[in-house]
């Protein structure tokens, strides 16, 4: 077992504070992930983790290591990223991140003409609509649809996506539709939100005579899946706000109406998220320059 390989769990379980979670996402056992601390720790006659039965905490010792571990880290990252270069042959795994209906519908179609092109390559793709921290989960790129609150991020916009206000015939047929935003916030309409542990208070935007307003709109029904909303909407539940790409084939069939078109959702922007470090890697620019151009031509279609 080697010391670089120690180094590396080290850092994701001082990222993570789990022997557990460093180990899921190493792809190791947990007896494996503790095993290269116990290693780490006897080989430099320090105590790096605090463990009882429930906590892991890093002792003052874990701290002064895990920055140098970094730096270690970052130089191989470095050193990895000039051999690639010089060859042309990037090589080397990329974890990549995106929202349910994005990934779904955009990125992962793409993913198979991707590694087509750079074979050596290899990815693993996580969809969730719930905040992700890109240097904790180990994420090297990942789509975001909003503005990012980490403003030590750097951001590439792919574009600005147009939004609408919809809900199913089954729905508008008992309630009628909405004649002012105002039925969205008062309880006259049930409204589907998109919610996520931690998330703050859901207010929709839209676009009113007098400019963008945010109207904090009220409904029984919250979930951190994009495509359970759909559903939601297309069982009668209630009025949804999705991106237009996302239910473009509904919107055509009829099987979910536009609802206040007068006072539209603004637009939300799309982009890809990346630490400074990541973007020094060939491979990740190298995926980031394919996705923008391809991403942005299946949005000017939907």
């Amino acid at each position: 077992m080697s010391y670089f390989d120690n180094i590396k769990t080290f850092v994701r379980v001082y990222e993570l504070g789990s022997m557990s979670a460093a180990a899921r996402d190493q792809r190791i056992s947990a007896a494996v992930a503790s095993s290269r601390i116990s290693q780490l720790e006897e080989y430099l006659s320090v105590r790096l983790f605090q463990r009882t039965t429930r906590q892991l905490h890093p002792t003052e010792q874990g701290n002064v290591f895990y920055g140098g571990a970094c730096k270690i880290l970052e130089a191989i990252d470095e050193a990895e990223a000039g051999v690639n270069s010089i060859t042309q042959s990037p090589r080397g795994l990329l974890h990549i991140a995106a929202p349910l209906g994005v990934g779904r519908r955009l990125i992962a179609p793409l993913i198979p003409e991707f590694k087509q092109e750079y074979p050596l390559i290899d990815l693993r793709l996580r969809l969730s609509d719930r905040k992700l921290d890109l240097t904790a989960e180990g994420i090297d790129v990942a789509f975001f649809l909003g503005v990012p609150e980490d403003s030590n991020l750097k951001i590439r916009k792919i574009a600005d996506c147009s939004r609408v206000l919809c809900a199913s015939p089954l729905y508008l047929s008992a309630r009628q539709a909405p004649e002012s935003p105002t039925e969205l916030v008062d309880g006259t309409h049930d409204c589907l939100n998109l919610r996520y542990p931690g998330a703050p208070e859901f207010q929709w935007p839209l676009q009113t005579a007098d400019g963008v307003r945010r109207f904090a709109v009220k409904g029984p029904f919250e979930t951190d899946d994009g495509d359970v909303l759909t559903d939601w909407a297309l069982d009668g539940l209630g009025i949804t706000l999705k991106p237009k790409f996302e239910i473009a084939e509904l919107l055509s069939s009829g099987a979910l109406v536009p609802v206040l078109n007068e006072t539209p959702p603004i637009p939300i922007q799309m982009a890809m998220l990346y630490t400074h470090r990541r973007h020094q890697d060939p491979k990740t620019r190298l995926f980031i320059d394919f996705m923008v151009p391809r991403v942005q031509a299946a949005l000017s279609t939907a």
